[in-house]
């Protein structure tokens, strides 16, 4: 990317590495290329992924040092429109200059923080439920309603799955490592929470369903998850893979898909941001959902930029309930 003369603030990862190799820099500001829109950046949302590129291991990152950051909320330098937007990485700065396909209008009652916390939860959750056949054509229209488990189900993504969920109809399962968590969860819509310090959730599910089991899991752990959460499946299920939160690699022992006729599906919000057509599919409905006041992100905690390090440890630890957002000075 082209650069100028002036500088901004940013938070810059200057090697590879867990929260300690954030610092924030003064670094030169970004000049738009065409297909690009100039942006002042107010508060921006974090992500595992931003945890992962961090460590090294998102793919397709470039070396540091680079500016961090996927998921902004801000002001279009060009109109004064407040708007949100997603980035590969240079969000966590002062200014960005972002693809003007992947920038949507704030609602007017939401602060910045509400819009940075908007864009990576809902569409990952969203396309959660495309995949998993409940949205759209292939949506079952008569019948019990589907069971679905979600997995961290008090983090972004999760609080925003159940959200959708109850809008769907949906009958849903979520774990998560508290019960104050799974409590505060179940107020937007949560049926059934697991608690997995207590309480292994095959096993629960099991109980829960009667051995039937759930329609689909939304699956972002890794490690034994991948194959533990297919056992989780009812016949012709589906698992939805769209993280590994463990930091160990997905294990599928695919003879367990074998059974029960189950399949797995990868989600990656990088390669489907590509997809104009399905991105603005995505955003009609969630923007129709949004403006009748039924989709409101949940937020953890807000921090300043200079305390980003902290931030990337609540969400590393698993100790953030809902969304962590950075206040950019």
């Amino acid at each position: 990317m082209l650069v100028d003369c002036q500088a901004m603030k940013a938070i810059v990862i200057s090697r590879l590495g867990g929260p300690e190799v954030l610092e924030v820099r003064d670094v030169p500001d970004p000049v738009p290329s065409p297909g690009q829109e100039s942006l002042q950046v107010q508060a921006v949302g974090l992500n595992f992924a931003d945890f992962m590129t961090a460590q090294g291991g998102y793919p397709g990152t470039p070396k540091p040092p680079l500016v961090a950051g996927r998921e902004f909320c801000g002001v279009r330098e060009s109109d004064g429109q407040r708007v949100m937007g997603y980035a590969q990485w240079g969000a966590f700065a002062q200014r960005i200059a972002a693809r003007s396909e992947l920038l949507w209008p704030v609602p007017e009652t939401w602060s910045a923080e509400e819009g940075a916390a908007f864009p990576v939860n809902y569409f990952t959750a969203y396309f959660a439920y495309w995949k998993a056949g409940l949205i759209g054509d292939s949506k079952p229209t008569a019948g019990a309603a589907p069971r679905v488990l979600i997995h961290a189900v008090a983090g972004g993504v999760g609080t925003a799955a159940v959200q959708i969920g109850r809008l769907l109809g949906v009958e849903m399962y979520g774990t998560s490592s508290s019960e104050e968590k799974l409590a505060r969860v179940k107020e937007l819509g949560l049926q059934h929470g697991i608690n997995y310090k207590q309480r292994d959730y095959e096993e629960a599910i099991k109980d829960l369903t009667h051995g039937e089991g759930v329609d689909a899991v939304f699956e972002m752990l890794g490690g034994e998850h991948t194959t533990k959460s297919v056992r989780c499946l009812r016949d012709f299920g589906r698992e939805i893979v769209y993280g590994s939160a463990t930091g160990q690699k997905p294990v599928l022992d695919t003879r367990v898909l074998y059974a029960k006729g189950a399949s797995v599906h990868g989600l990656w919000l990088t390669y489907l941001s590509a997809k104009r057509e399905l991105m603005d599919e995505a955003w009609e409905q969630l923007s129709t959902w949004t403006s009748q006041g039924h989709l409101h992100p949940v937020i953890g905690h807000v921090l300043p930029m200079e305390r980003a390090a902290e931030a990337y440890r609540l969400l590393s630890e698993g100790k953030n309930f809902g969304k962590v957002v950075l206040k950019i000075a």
